[in-house]
């Protein structure tokens, strides 16, 4: 009978195990769900016959957790978990948050600041001469000089910082595979240079001089010219196709990348989600009662990955890539069925998606030979001529899925690319859509209407969320259905002035449109809009980008889009006034507030006037 993997001592032991291959430590409560990075690569693991013990939030002030499976005879496999633990503790404010949905009982602070290079340090410590492989998103995204928002400057590659021995980036079932059948095999750890997909760190004199150097450490830090050109070499080197290897000099060690490795074939997306997973969290949290995070994807199927639209504050092109692969109808069917079978289950798969839950195949035929395009976007500002838009098997899964037994209701709630969805000459798909996968509202990610901000952030213009908005509208009015629209926002994006932020408060006005959550700008490590956020460049062209840093500054912007919010009122007349826009305060009906005495304070700490706060109701973390 299938069963969590061990995680004690005694649970080895009743497994017959006197010692284990390699110790999986992790940042997140243990939840044995594909959804979890976690569980694809302990279960990966254990179907090519390996043993693994899970060490999930170890308490890092003491040296027994990391000691209670002994030394492993392979190595140590260390994550933050599903997000960067920067991320997991504090808002875009800085402030921390109060839970952790990847904690048992939503409780924060289970997990260290920068858990992969805490963790890492200790197994070092502990175990110098056992082998230490870092992955996982926090790893992914830090593995070259990158650009912290919580220390405000540039840090060195974790790689270093953690002392590891080899760093897995992007998605890394065949590279944890290569690794572990060649460590088996008795090669050692620091021989294991040629693995794709993977970094490691040499003696710069033993540089391997192939691909293409970038900018070093020290000079990201000392030029942000410096640090804006190696942000784009990186990224324009994350093709498995066209990729080359990239070197870093951090301090008296060079950092290798290896060209990346090929994304999964449908085949090899199949086995993986096909493995034995429990799909929920260890019982050992029931008493605490549960883990919060699995809520959204316990009834949920991932049937693609990738995503070619490759927003800019997104970290998706820079850890799983742009090309799209996808399983096959028969693996997606035959996880649905598994999910009428649970004794939980209701009736509603809450998704069928990914990254980016419409995209079924890449973009165009180009890219099959030739990879994605350097420094180009499928389909900002426009779509690309190019571009193949067709949802015929992915509408074929969601009908079959539809109408399995005991399956009331199939949601789509991962992300639509509607400007994707407008270039499909079928409108089949969109009717259906409408009809038969929202669950009461749509979201979708517009995100601003000044075509200057979309153009820093990597996303169509206005035009295409107005068009696809009346098509939505109109098909819902077909079917007599009370249904909504929801478009996430972001406020002080790099690009966005004061008078950006007011045009969107005046489009937000014309469409009847009272957001309740903004997003304010989350600088995460390696995105290009944190690249533009920290160097005030866009590293495609070296032309200067506005940034609004301060605190109030970034207030002014985000009240704005919730100008209707009487505690905003004060922040919103502010802005105005700055702005020279008094023609937007009064009673008129384009007016964004009513006329009212405006009293000016004198500035708090950091910047804020005493009557700086705002409604923040923050996106708890999402990526997107």
């Amino acid at each position: 009978m299938n069963d969590f993997l061990p995680v004690t001592k005694t649970e080895c032991e009743k497994r017959g195990w006197s010692e284990v291959d390699f110790v999986y430590i992790t940042g997140d409560a243990y939840v044995d769900h594909p959804s979890f990075g976690a569980a694809i690569i302990t279960r990966v693991l254990e179907a090519k016959g390996f043993k693994i013990a899970v060490l999930s939030q170890p308490d890092w002030h003491s040296n027994a957790d990391f000691m209670q499976f002994g030394k492993p005879r392979l190595g140590f496999l260390i994550t933050s978990g599903n997000i960067d633990s920067m991320v997991a503790h504090y808002t875009a404010a800085k402030k921390i948050r109060r839970d952790d949905a990847y904690t048992a009982g939503g409780k924060a602070g289970k997990r260290p600041d920068r858990a992969v290079i805490v963790y890492s340090n200790i197994a070092k410590r502990l175990y110098p001469d056992t082998p230490v492989i870092i992955g996982g998103l926090e790893a992914s995204l830090r593995r070259f000089a990158h650009y912290d928002y919580w220390d405000d400057a540039v840090r060195p590659s974790v790689l270093i910082d953690s002392m590891a021995d080899i760093l897995i980036y992007g998605m890394g079932e065949n590279q944890i595979i290569e690794i572990a059948e060649r460590l088996n095999s008795g090669a050692k750890i620091y021989d294991l240079t040629d693995i794709k997909g993977t970094c490691y760190a040499v003696d710069v004199k033993n540089t391997p001089y192939i691909g293409v150097e970038v900018p070093s450490f020290e000079n990201c830090v000392q030029s942000k010219k410096e640090y804006a050109k190696s942000v784009r070499i990186e990224q324009d080197e994350q093709d498995h196709i066209r990729g080359r290897a990239v070197r870093q000099r951090n301090g008296s060690k060079m950092v290798v990348q290896n060209v990346p490795m090929p994304p999964l074939e449908t085949a090899e997306l199949d086995w993986v989600y096909a493995l034995p997973y429990m799909r929920t969290y260890h019982p050992m949290y029931e008493s605490q009662g549960g883990v919060p995070g699995i809520k959204e994807v316990e009834f949920s199927i991932t049937h693609n990955r990738g995503c070619f639209g490759a927003c800019n504050f997104c970290s998706i092109q820079f850890h799983q890539g742009r090309y799209i692969t996808a399983r096959s109808k028969e693996s997606i069917v035959e996880e649905a069925k598994k999910l009428t079978t649970l004794h939980n289950f209701k009736g509603y798969i809450h998704d069928i998606g990914g990254p980016t839950a419409n995209f079924r195949k890449p973009s165009c035929d180009f890219q099959l030979e030739h990879g994605l395009c350097k420094g180009k976007k499928c389909l900002a500002p426009k779509p690309c001529p190019n571009l193949i838009s067709n949802h015929e098997e992915y509408l074929n899964i969601l009908r079959e899925v539809r109408n399995l037994p005991k399956v009331k209701k199939v949601f789509i709630r991962s992300g639509i690319r509607y400007d994707y969805l407008l270039q499909d000459k079928d409108s089949t798909f969109f009717k259906e859509l409408v009809e038969n996968h929202v669950s009461g509202q749509l979201k979708v990610a517009p995100e601003h209407c000044s075509a200057s901000v979309l153009d820093k952030m990597g996303k169509p213009h206005i035009e295409a969320y107005v068009e696809f908005s009346k098509r939505y509208f109109r098909y819902t009015g077909q079917i007599n259905k009370e249904q909504y629209l929801v478009p996430y926002l972001m406020s002080s994006h790099p690009g966005s002035t004061l008078d950006d932020a007011i045009e969107l408060a005046c489009f937000l006005k014309k469409n009847h449109i009272k957001p309740e959550q903004v997003q304010d700008f989350y600088p995460t490590p390696g995105t290009i809009s944190t690249c533009m956020f920290y160097t005030g460049l866009d590293p495609y062209t070296m032309e200067p980008v506005y940034v609004a840093k301060t605190p109030h500054d970034k207030a002014m912007q985000r009240a704005l889009l919730q100008y209707y919010d009487p505690k905003n009122r004060q922040l919103c007349e502010e802005a105005l006034r700055k702005a020279h826009r008094t023609d937007l305060i009064g009673n008129g009906k384009n007016c964004l507030i009513q006329a009212g005495s405006f009293t000016h304070r004198n500035s708090g700490k950091n910047g804020r006037n005493s009557y700086g706060k705002t409604n923040r109701k923050e996106n708890g973390g999402k990526k997107r």
